[in-house]
Parts: C-alpha cells; structure tokens; sequence
C-alpha cells in the first residue's frame, strides 16, 4: 500500500506580474514593431510590421536573431549584403536599436485604458504588482518613469537584461515572486500579450492571462482600433485569441481593463484546489 501526497495553494492571488508594452502601456504594442522595420530599413532590408511583430516578447537581441533566421528575411539579407546573415550582425543591428528604441519609449508611454484603474483596484485588494519586459533595463526604466507620471507605482520591476536568459525561460517572472516573497508560485498571475510572455509564466508554474486586442496579436494604435469596423474588430480578436490560447493562457482577455472577472475566475479555481 502506498500514498501520495500533493501540496496545493488554496489562498488567494498574491502577486500580478505584468508585462509591460502591449499589456500595461503602449497599446498595440507600437514603439518596438515600428523600430525593428526602421534598423532593417536603415541597413538597406526591408521587413514588414507583421514579420517585425513576429518574435515579440523575447529579449530585443534575441528578437533580432530570431528575425535574421527567419528564410524569407534571411533572403532579403543575403540579396543586400551578398552574403547570410551572421552573429556579428545581430550586434550590429543591436547597437542601432537601442538607441533608436530608448529615442521613442516616451512617445509611446500612455497607460492602456483601464490599466490604473485596474492596479489600484488589485492593490486597494492587497495584491502586490510587478512587470517584466522583453526591453533592457535602461528601456524598462523609461517605461517606469511614463507609468509613474500617469499615476502607477509598481512594487517590483525585472528587465531581459536583468537576467541569465529571458522569455520563454522563467527567470524574469521567478525574480520578480522572489523579490516580492510571495508564498507559492500558484498564488502569482502573469499578464501578458504575446506567447513567449505566457510560454513564461506557465514555466513558471504560474496563472497565465492572456491580452489580445491591446496588444501584439493584434498590434494596432487605439485610435485605429476604435476606428475599425466590428466585424473586423470580431475577425482581429478572434484570430489573437486562438493564437494565445493555443499557447497556453489559462484565460484570454482584451485588455487589462478585463483583468478583474479573470482574477475574480482563477481565484474560484484556487479555493477549488486547481492549480495552473
């Protein structure tokens, strides 16, 4: 005869971990698609929002990297500079994007509609509020700043060069539960609008809640987005919320102005005994 014996967290969310562009600022995720096609632009390639958005989420490095493997881009390449694309130049991107990147940060730091009001709701609950981000510190602290001026304070910050190796890998999101001590993984949720940010949290061993209209899937200014047609703002949810559900997301949601029902949803599975 034999036991097992499973420990669970039945309390309460603890911590909300946010990322940051797409989720909790910069809706449509705008500042890093448009800067991505500018530095391959600028280097004589010519790659698209689409295929720019494509890899959204990750380390910027590494998102260079993974667009310069991409077959068609890889093509387009080979065809300007007469030879593949190497290491080298991803470094050689890298040092345009930066500092191109931190140029626009600001311009693109309104708060997502909803945001504020949902933090101070979460925290006016006890729940402490974290972000993370595929941006570099001195990027994330920009982006910080913006948050501040508008009204939010955060308890806990980690940026892609804040760690060993960023999204998917857990590190940014295990950090951030480290710093904030909270008691159990299961008792952290991460929101997020692109699928490395959710392949993050679920390595994480933590609930994952999924943006999609006001961020990279769909990938669209407000103003735009409000301009468009419904059966068009049906198709372009519809697609978004397949792509991040077959990632994993526990709960899709459009923007953090949804996130409380979803809070309010994972928090009945907790006391159920569930865990992500």
């Amino acid at each position: 005869m034999s036991w097992s014996w499973q420990r669970r967290w039945r309390g309460g969310l603890e911590a909300v971990i946010f990322d940051m562009a797409g989720t909790l600022l910069d809706f449509g995720s705008c500042a890093p698609a448009g800067v991505f096609v500018e530095v391959f632009a600028s280097d004589g390639v010519t790659i698209s929002l689409t295929e720019a958005r494509g890899p959204m989420g990750a380390e910027k490095r590494a998102h260079l990297r993974e667009l310069l493997a991409t077959p068609a881009i890889a093509a387009r390449f080979a065809e300007r500079h007469g030879r593949p694309p190497e290491e080298a130049d991803v470094d050689r991107l890298y040092a345009a994007f930066v500092p191109a990147q931190l140029a626009c940060l600001a311009r693109y730091g309104a708060l997502v509609p909803g945001a504020l009001e949902t933090c101070r709701e979460l925290r006016a609950r006890g729940v402490k509020l974290a972000a993370n981000t595929g941006y570099s510190r001195e990027m994330l602290e920009i982006c910080l700043s913006e948050a501040r001026r508008q009204g939010l304070e955060l308890d806990d910050a980690v940026s892609a060069s804040d760690v060993p190796q960023a999204r998917p890998r857990p590190a940014m999101c295990l950090l951030n539960a480290a710093r904030l001590a909270v008691s159990d993984v299961a008792a952290c949720l991460k929101v997020d609008d692109t699928v490395p940010g959710i392949e993050e949290g679920l390595a994480a061993g933590m609930w994952t809640v999924a943006v999609a209209v006001s961020g990279n899937e769909v990938g669209l200014p407000l103003e735009t987005w409000r301009a468009l047609p419904a059966d068009e703002q049906a198709r372009l949810r519809a697609r978004a919320v397949d792509r991040l559900a077959r990632a994993g997301a526990h709960l899709v949601i459009d923007s953090v102005a949804d996130l409380l029902p979803a809070v309010a949803e994972i928090e009945a599975r907790l006391s159920r005994g569930e865990r992500p």
